[in-house]
Order: C-alpha cells, then structure tokens, then sequence
C-alpha cells in the first residue's frame, strides 16, 4: 500500500527479557542492525517489514538515548518516515501513525527518532489566518476607542486602545483557551480558535497539552484581568480617583503573567519551546509575547508621573493654604 494512505502496525508478538528494550525502528535513517524481526509479515511503502525494520537492543537508562546507528537500511525510497514501536518488559505499545511528509514521534516515552527530510515549517494558510484574526481583533479595539475615547487627550486615547485590545485578546482568545483546556486540550479539540492555538503552540507545545502552569495563569488573567482592564476602562472615561491604582495593578498583573509563562521552561532549558524558525521565535513568541511586557511597563511608567504630578499638585496647595 502506497505511504500516502495511513497504515497501521496491528500484530507483533515479541517475547523479551525484563531488562531490555527493544526498538522496532521504521524510519529510513541509518540503523544498526541487531536483530531481524523473526516471524514478521507484511509491507509498509512497498516494502517489506524484513527490509525496512531493524531491531535495536540497548539497555534503557530513562534518558532517551538507544544504540547509536551505523549501517544504512533504506531501500525503499525517503517518503515513509517514522513509525517506532517500543516494547518492553511491561509491554507499553506505542505506533505512530504514518503520514506523508508529516511524522509524529510516539507519546509514551522521551525517545524521538531522527527525522530526515523535514521541509522547514514556515508561513502557512492557518498562520496568515491567524494573522488576520489578531488584525481584526486591533480593528474592533480602534473603533472602540473611536466610539467613547474620542474627547480625550491623545495619551488617553492610546491608552483606551490598548485597554479595549487587552480585554478583548483575554475574552475572545485565551478564555476559549481556558475551555478547551479545562474540558480536554488543544491538541484533542477542533475549530478556528483550536486550529489558531495549533499554530501558535508549534513555538511554544506546552499550549497544545493544557500545561498545568499555563492553564493556571491564563485563569487569572482571563478572570481577573479582564475584569481589571474593564474597571480601568471605567476609570479612564469618566476620570476616576482609582484609575491609577487599578492601571498599576493591571500592569503588574500582565508582567507577572508573562514571567510566569517563561521562566519555569527558562530554567528547564527551554525544552517546550521551538526557536529554529523566524516565524515562531520573532513573530510568535517575541513579538506577540513583548507586547504585553513592553505595554504594561509604559502604562506604569505613566502612572509613576502622573502620581507625581498629583502629589506635586497636593503639596503646592498645602504652601498655598500655609501662607494664607
């Protein structure tokens, strides 16, 4: 059966001893070869499984690594790229779906095999769609300013701006998030705004497994922010005595968010993250991350002189009220 129809692996009676692993490697790369795989019947990409397969047999130490390979296999041409199969003493199974041009590497152990021939990913039709949702998502933020910030000072209004665009990513975009994690993850669940989380989790996986730390610190921010940026809202229209309070506090709230997503996958080594690619280091993680730092600090550095400016005020009048 051609590889572009997916296959699976159904039987595999292997016997083996409690202390070792083996490896049932289908990949096309350079493999050792160990064993043959005695009894086996069947074809994948054309190909019988005596010519593709090998067997490799290393002792497991937990770290991921197996027997390094040394003699090439492939026979049957680079489209079929992966498929492992993992076995041992308690008999975890794992088979990987075969794909044309797209791999996956099983779940049930740290072990990934070395793909060859992996196109470089890059902009996409769900990227660009992406794009143009995060695009009108500014446009409904610029008509709300329009709308009830047009009488106020230019600072103002680019505060209101970024405001009405803060509350509206938390509601629209990561409150779906929230669901989808809480009910299952990203990865099991399907739409645009699934498919949106897809693309962005190609930069950063922990968003496409309902990360507990991720999930935890998007609760706060989608309930607590949210309700935060629209008292701030409040507070900028009609001039309230709280607006810097609450403008400080929403500040240190979305700072301390993004320390948090980062930070614990910064001292791991950023084992999650996916920096080989300009799209996702620059665009995906860079600049859609930066925004809610580079912000929150400007709006705390508006607060600290306007504060400033207040106690100024107060202490001139206190003069005033001395010398009369």
């Amino acid at each position: 059966m051609h590889a572009s129809v997916s296959l699976y692996i159904m039987i595999f009676r292997i016997i083996i001893k409690s202390k070792w692993h083996l490896f049932f490697a289908l990949n096309g790369s350079p493999a050792e070869v160990y064993w043959s795989l005695l009894g086996s019947t069947g074809s994948v990409g054309g190909c019988g499984v005596r010519e593709w397969g090998v067997l490799l047999k290393s002792q497991w130490d937990g770290s991921g690594r197996g027997l390094e390979p040394t003699q090439p296999i492939n026979t049957c041409g680079p489209h079929l790229h992966s498929v492992v199969l993992i076995l041992h003493a308690e008999y975890c199974v794992c088979v990987s779906r075969i794909l044309p041009q797209s791999p996956t590497s099983p779940t049930c152990t740290g072990w990934r095999p070395q793909m060859d021939s992996v196109a470089p990913p890059g902009l996409s039709l769900v990227s660009v769609l992406s794009m143009v949702a995060c695009s009108f998502q500014v446009f409904a933020a610029v008509l709300l300013t329009c709308r009830y910030g047009g009488q106020g000072s230019t600072e103002e209004r680019w505060v209101l701006l970024w405001l009405f665009y803060d509350v509206i990513v938390h509601l629209t975009l990561e409150g779906p998030f929230v669901y989808m994690s809480l009910v299952g993850t990203v990865e099991m669940s399907e739409g645009p705004l699934a498919e949106l989380w897809k693309e962005y989790s190609k930069a950063d996986r922990r968003w496409l497994i309902s990360d507990p730390t991720i999930v935890s610190i998007e609760i706060l921010t989608v309930v607590l922010d949210s309700l935060l940026g629209l008292l701030l809202i409040h507070a900028v229209l009609k001039d309230k005595y709280y607006r810097h309070f609450l403008q400080v506090s929403l500040s240190v709230c979305e700072l301390y968010g993004g320390w948090m997503t980062f930070c614990p996958d910064w001292l791991l080594g950023s084992p999650h993250l996916d920096t080989s690619n300009w799209l996702y280091l620059w665009v995906y993680l860079v600049f859609f991350n930066g925004v809610w730092v580079l912000v929150p600090v400007m709006l705390l550095v508006q607060s600290w002189f306007s504060l400033r400016r207040l106690h100024r005020l107060r202490s001139d009048d206190d003069v005033i009220k001395k010398k009369m």
